[in-house]
């Protein structure tokens, strides 16, 4: 695939955090921890973290439901790792549209369009999970007093606002869902590009996996599942800190996650390198006034730690399909054609 001026952007933004976490840092220092962790506690933690794409995996059946209830778990699984390998392995974020291309491939009755809309849907979950969190978090009396001043208040704001918009647009497509989509198709149409036109064309698959947020019962499962696993993930975080003698309890290692959660959605190199470990450090260091040594060490074993699992399962299921790195690498332009297809085919068959 072409890298683009998204994939350099990423490129630019991963070596400049890189450059940001590493200044002035003692390396020597640093490998240093890293040959002293508690290795026992950081396998724990990698454990723990690729367990849960298992859980991310359960909790997709709740969410494809209502499109195909039937699903097999080795499907759901398969296509999860190999879009996370995606994520770790190409530019520009492919991941998402390899991770429905993949269960489409797994399961006939899934169709392309239908498997990206519910990854819409998992991730407004996921958001208003981490969102939680990281005002939860701020708001519990061990949070340190130095984050409380003026200078860290967007941040909880921001958070607030996003809480506040996700649970309005819950709302509002519970019991307004088709209002919502045409006022979305609306304000997409002014965008420039082939963005525009995605958003609008992926309306209708959208549609079909908001039965899960309509249906209130397959919402407080898919809600219940998003809580365990994003718990499941803190705790993982918290055995990779013990590992580092990072003993800043529980809560901490969960506004770590929620931050590094918002963090490695800016644009960054294959792998998130450089966002999650500025994400990381910001929490701990800045925040939590962690030793900085100890904190760089920490991001760079734990991340790299759990980056190699992940993309040996995800090229492994992508080989049981037959799938290479450049045909993945075309994923993006093959969902928005399937997707583009589909809502044209939907308008003629409206039409007649």
């Amino acid at each position: 695939m072409k890298l683009g001026w998204k994939g350099w952007f990423g490129f630019a933004i991963s070596a400049l955090l890189i450059w940001w976490t590493l200044r002035g840092v003692d390396l020597t220092e640093v490998v240093r921890l890293i040959g002293e962790a508690n290795w026992w506690l950081l396998g724990a933690s990698i454990f723990v973290a690729t367990f849960g794409f298992l859980i991310r995996a359960l909790r997709w059946r709740i969410i494809l439901y209502p499109i195909d209830p039937d699903t097999a778990l080795r499907s759901r699984f398969g296509a999860v790792t190999i879009g996370f390998m995606a994520n770790n392995l190409l530019p520009a974020r492919v991941g998402e549209f390899v991770r429905a291309w993949a269960m489409g491939r797994f399961e006939r009755k899934v169709s392309v369009p239908a498997a990206f809309g519910s990854l819409v849907v998992e991730r407004v979950l996921d958001g208003l999970i981490l969102a939680a969190f990281l005002i939860g978090t701020v708001l519990t009396p061990s949070f340190p007093d130095v984050a409380l001043g003026p200078q860290y208040t967007l941040l909880l704001r921001t958070a607030m606002v996003l809480i506040g918009g996700v649970g309005a647009l819950l709302v509002a497509l519970l019991l307004f869902p088709r209002a919502v989509v045409r006022s979305v198709e609306r304000v997409a149409r002014l965008l420039p590009g082939r963005f525009g036109s995605l958003i609008v064309d992926s309306m209708g698959a959208f549609l079909e996996s908001l039965e899960v947020v309509r249906s209130p019962r397959l919402l407080f499962q898919a809600f219940a599942w998003s809580l365990a696993f994003w718990f499941w993930h803190g705790l993982s975080f918290w055995l990779g800190m013990l590992a580092f003698g990072i003993d800043t309890g529980l809560v901490s290692a969960l506004f770590v996650e929620a931050v590094v959660g918002f963090g490695v959605a800016i644009p960054a190199a294959p792998g998130f390198f450089g966002t999650f470990h500025g994400s990381a450090i910001f929490a701990l260091h800045t925040i939590y006034g962690v030793d900085v040594a100890a904190t760089t060490a920490f991001a760079y074993a734990y991340h790299l730690g759990g980056f190699f699992p992940v993309t040996f399962i995800g090229l492994w299921y992508a080989r049981s399909l037959g799938l290479s790195l450049s045909e993945m690498g075309r994923a993006e332009e093959r969902v928005e054609a399937r997707i583009e297809g589909d809502a044209h085919a939907t308008l003629e068959e409206s039409g007649r």
